[in-house]
């Protein structure tokens, strides 16, 4: 509005021009007033300004994936007391906005008659340590060059992805590739009872796949329903996955490029996504915690 009496003023006058837009001149002049000397504004919009500044920066910073929700999480992390009603005034007014979760398509195929372990999870993700249950699945990406597929291996102690592989195939292959990262990253030799848990897709009920798992002294779990409701954490992961990186960047050129983005995000994911279940914290953090508290149980005993 101001703009547009400062574009005809000089043939019009203000005062003419306010009348037809119905706006007291005082009005036009308190304006210009704080255009000109940004000093006199009110104590709120100075404030909006630096805070918009501090909510662009952490939407810029986590990817721009983070809802009004997360934005403000992430603030008073940082020490900084701000509504919520206000993050999302400032994300409103600066055109910011969060990832949309989209529809979920199914990628791994039942085989009906392979044999296959019971479900020793029965849809209960909860592990009091880290390396007690890790849950896998994977889903797929569409590029220039055809479809690929993205593994996961996540322990659900903290949700922390501990292994993954990108491939252009679904063959056990590539979840034995992000089971092998898992293993090389964790090595949970000495943690007893580890479960690695499913869904009933035939590159997981593989008896390669089970083979390892036997090697590795992993107790090996599937869904026994046959839902999506059997391997719910893993299929929440897909899900952020395709919402914040996937669909978020589309359309993908390459498997190369599609794989580069996904090691970005997953040490993003790791070491700062807040994740709600786990207090609000990165899963990295939340496994420090447990640790930490461990040891210092360990001293007072």
């Amino acid at each position: 509005m101001k703009a547009f009496i400062d574009e005809h003023r000089g043939a019009y006058g203000v005062e003419p021009i306010c009348k037809v837009m119905q706006i007291a001149p005082s009005t036009y002049w308190l304006h210009a007033q704080r255009q000109a000397r940004p000093e006199l504004r009110p104590e709120r919009v100075k404030r909006d300004d630096v805070l918009a500044h501090e909510v662009r920066r952490v939407w810029q910073a986590n990817m721009q994936v983070y809802g009004v929700r997360k934005v403000w999480r992430q603030l008073h992390r940082e020490g900084l007391e701000v509504a919520r009603c206000t993050v999302g005034r400032l994300m409103r007014r600066q055109g910011l906005q969060g990832a949309v979760r989209g529809k979920k398509l199914r990628t791994t195929m039942p085989d009906p008659a392979a044999a296959r372990p019971s479900d020793k999870v029965q849809r209960v993700f909860y592990a009091e340590r880290p390396n007690q249950l890790w849950v896998s699945d994977f889903t797929y990406v569409s590029t220039w060059q055809g479809f690929v597929y993205v593994a996961f291996v996540i322990d659900v102690f903290a949700r922390r992805i501990v292994g993954w592989r990108v491939s252009s195939t679904m063959r056990t292959d590539f979840v034995l590739e992000a089971l092998e990262q898992a293993l090389y990253e964790r090595r949970p030799g000495g943690d007893a009872g580890l479960i690695h848990h499913s869904d009933r897709g035939s590159q997981y009920v593989s008896i390669r796949h089970t083979e390892r798992l036997a090697e590795a002294g992993i107790e090996p779990s599937v869904g026994s329903a046959g839902d999506a409701y059997d391997n719910a954490m893993a299929e929440t992961i897909n899900g952020l996955y395709k919402t914040e990186v996937i669909n978020k960047r589309a359309p993908w050129k390459t498997k190369e490029s599609v794989e580069l983005a996904t090691l970005e995000w997953v040490a993003w994911f790791n070491h700062h996504r807040l994740l709600e279940p786990i207090g609000n914290i990165p899963p990295a953090e939340a496994e420090a915690n447990y640790y930490r508290q461990l040891a210092e149980s360990e001293i007072i005993v």
